[in-house]
């Protein structure tokens, strides 16, 4: 028996799997991290204590726990969060702490100064995406600007994946999906780094090699080895970031299939069967050379029930304490007794691409408790997810929707969205499988597994139907949802621009 490897490296925690050849779970573990805020609109980890001791952590923890012969582990695939921003200098060394994806918006200047540099046209036209808070390259220009002995330093810009990659192989690559990211580097249709475009930000060496996610890359050296307790010589493909990871372990591969990923964030992936670009979402290949994707995201959303946890509600960190909010939550009736939450916390990503918004909790009075805050969080990330599905489908058809994450397993958070946004929600037996997908695509890399295997491999298990009842309720909800936005807008930005967050 041969088995199969994979890691994913999320905003909160670190996650493993083994797999058999056939594709049964023989093992899984799981290390929690920070995820870093210094100060208003940033978000952090530290590649060094964060991705590698994490990965290290669980190599040999699922070994250990396996029993499995570090020489019969066929191939290694690594996920982790995407588009982050890690310089390194010549000898792979991080040189300061990774600045995260668009949860971390220090960039807005830059966005805007690209922009009129270089042409907020011509950037689309060549990237099939517009500058956002989700794109590497406007962060470089921030190091640049706001860190400039950091980088005079640095050789190499690399992300979670490409980090491992180079701690296990000592190579430099990165997937085409994550690429995709670099905006303004990655040349969309030509699948290939800009060396154009790629000047205005930094030297085109620093930027790593490209590969299919599938791609084996190279093999484990000694010196990882050591480190890990595998095998050297073992074969590591290039992965891909955790969204992408997740969409493929629960089987999104066919055009029109949609993921909705309930995590730090909520991420969607819906498969394109050609190349769509739309100025409010992000495209993208997919993860292998016949598939395109179009792909979203909000700012936050476990990100913002982790904040009442700790910062509000003085709350430990642990399952019970959520699992009891969700219970509480649960007395609170639809509509959370008139509270209405812009889930702004962090700016918001799509399809507005508003680094300025702000948060908002919209209709208190002093007969509110914490379950009606609680509840009307997790209707305010519904709203969230309806505006983007609404807008999803006036260009493409949703064929079929699954949803996956941690937030899967809430059925409280499940059947609100279901309800606000009238869609049906389809369950996969493993919905944590971010990496699950990266040992899927250790194992296609080999050919030991093909993409229609999944099915099998995780098959449906339920889905959530809308119930009618409360559709009027949150209609109007929805409604108001809009509206507070739009009006408020103009004093989001006020404030932004004066706050330190925007230096």
């Amino acid at each position: 028996m041969r088995y199969l490897l994979g890691v994913d490296i999320g905003s909160f925690s670190s996650k493993g799997v083994l797999l058999d050849e056939t594709g049964a779970i023989v093992a899984t573990a799981q290390r929690r991290h920070e995820m870093r805020v210094p100060g208003p609109g940033l978000a952090e980890h530290d590649a060094e204590a964060d991705w590698w001791s994490g990965f290290r952590a669980l190599s040999r923890t699922l070994l250990a726990d396996s029993g499995v012969v570090p020489g019969r582990i066929a191939a290694i695939g690594c996920s982790g969060i995407g588009s982050c921003m890690l310089p390194v200098d010549d000898a792979g060394r991080p040189l300061r702490p990774a600045v995260l994806y668009g949860v971390d918006t220090r960039a807005r200047q830059e966005i805007l100064d690209l922009d009129a540099e270089l042409g907020e046209a011509a950037i689309f036209a060549r990237c099939g995406n517009a500058l956002t808070t989700q794109s590497v390259g406007p962060k470089i220009r921030w190091l640049e600007r706001h860190e400039p002995e950091v980088y005079a330093r640095t050789a190499r810009i690399a992300t979670c994946s490409t980090y491992l990659n180079h701690r296990l192989t000592g190579r430099w690559v990165v997937d085409h999906y994550t690429a995709a990211c670099f905006t303004p580097c990655y040349d969309l249709r030509g699948r290939r780094w800009d060396p154009e475009m790629t000047r205005a930000i930094c030297p085109p060496a620093w930027l790593p090699e490209l590969a299919w996610s599938s791609d084996v890359i190279g093999t484990v050296t000694a010196a990882a080895a050591a480190e890990t307790g595998l095998a050297a010589g073992t074969p590591v493909v290039a992965g891909t970031v955790d969204a992408a990871s997740e969409a493929l372990s629960v089987g999104v591969s066919r055009p029109g299939d949609l993921m909705i990923m309930y995590g730090t964030t909520v991420f969607f992936i819906q498969i394109v069967p050609s190349v769509q670009v739309d100025p409010r979402y992000w495209a993208g290949p997919s993860l292998f050379p016949d598939t395109w994707s179009v792909m979203g995201g909000l700012a936050t959303s476990g990100a913002l029930t982790h904040w009442w946890r700790s910062k509000i509600f003085d709350l430990p960190d642990s399952e019970d304490v959520f699992a009891d909010l969700a219970t509480a939550a649960g007395q609170s009736p639809p509509g959370a007794r008139g509270l209405i939450v812009l889930p702004f916390f962090s700016g918001e990503r799509t399809p507005v691409n508003d680094p300025t918004a702000r948060g908002m909790v919209f209709g208190l009075t002093l007969a509110h408790t914490r379950a009606d805050l609680y509840r009307a969080t997790i209707e305010g990330i519904g709203h969230a997810v309806r505006h983007n599905l609404d807008t999803f489908a006036e260009a493409r058809r949703l064929e079929a929707v699954y949803a996956v994450g941690g937030g899967a397993q809430n059925p409280l958070w499940m059947q609100a969205v279901s309800d606000i946004t009238g869609v049906s929600q389809r369950v996969r037996r493993h919905t944590t499988g971010a990496a699950l997908g990266s040992a899927m695509l250790a194992g296609i890399g080999l050919g030991l597994i093909a993409r229609t295997d999944i099915d099998r491999m995780n098959p449906v298990v339920r889905t959530i139907e809308p119930e009618g009842a409360n559709q009027a309720l949150y209609d109007r909800d929805h409604d108001i949802y809009l509206d507070l936005y739009a009006r408020t807008k103009p004093h989001m930005r006020s404030l932004w621009d004066a706050s330190p967050a925007k230096r």
